[in-house]
């Protein structure tokens, strides 16, 4: 179906069959809900990130991924990103030697149809200044190497900014709150908060701090390799208070 990400029975391992991860993840993502994912350390929650984006280092064995009725569980990350995936990285690497500016300039032509017109080099910084400043990003930063030198705050910053020039369909964010101080927090959610796009949005953490922003429709807690509860933001609530060790 359209304006729907649809994860079916997910079974996962890790690439070499050392390792089963996850055992059965079912998860409907409409266009324009936001959906959190909490759970403890070695669920599953990153792992499931990284397999809806295509990595490598995982098979999935069983199941099957779904966008806007396309089946891409076979289909490589850059595929994916062409229909709308989008991955906000928990520890955002350092590309030394590639401008940020030009890099995603790129990105955004490479998601251009073909015979589309691409964006030329003056009108991208133009479009890109403007959403800066939209999100109180440095422009100083998008004339650097990518997230080279950035600390951990603004490397976060960089994902939201390129979720805001790329405006995926669907965006997971891994994670975005890890190492934030509150500052840094109350920034990428009103950012969030402040995209002027329709997308269905899961977003994985450890705790219910970003929720407090960034309010969920449904909240999930994924323990084992499966999803375990489901429910609205209360169950963040409920987590937050007595933890994961009396969920099922």
């Amino acid at each position: 179906m359209k304006d729907m990400l649809e994860i079916k029975n997910l079974h996962v391992s890790t690439a070499d069959g050392t390792k089963d991860i996850l055992h059965g993840v079912s998860l409907v993502i409409k266009k324009g809900e936001k959906h959190a994912i909490m759970g403890p350390n070695g669920g599953g929650k990153s792992t499931l990130a990284q397999v809806l984006m295509g990595h490598p280092g995982y098979t999935v064995t069983k199941g099957s991924i779904i966008l806007n009725g396309t089946d891409i569980t076979d289909m490589p990350p850059d595929q994916r990103a062409k229909l709308g995936l989008f991955l906000g990285f928990q520890y955002p690497v350092e590309v030394a030697g590639v401008n940020f500016a030009n890099f995603l300039r790129m990105c955004v032509n490479e998601q251009k149809a073909e015979g589309e017109k691409k964006v030329s080099p003056i009108a991208f910084r133009n479009q890109l200044a403007e959403q800066a400043k939209k999100l109180g990003f440095s422009d100083e930063l998008a004339k650097r190497s990518l997230n080279q030198d950035f600390s951990g705050g603004e490397k976060k910053k960089a994902e939201i900014l390129q979720l805001a020039m790329l405006k995926p369909q669907f965006a997971i964010l891994d994670e975005p709150d890890s190492g934030l101080d509150v500052d840094a927090l109350r920034y990428i959610a009103n950012a969030l908060n402040s995209l002027e796009h329709p997308m269905g949005l899961l977003l994985i953490t450890h705790y219910q701090r970003i929720l407090a922003y960034v309010k969920p429709d449904f909240v999930h807690v994924v323990k084992g390799g499966k999803i375990v509860a489901s429910g609205g933001p209360e169950l963040a609530e409920k987590v937050e208070q007595s933890g994961y060790e009396n969920l099922a």
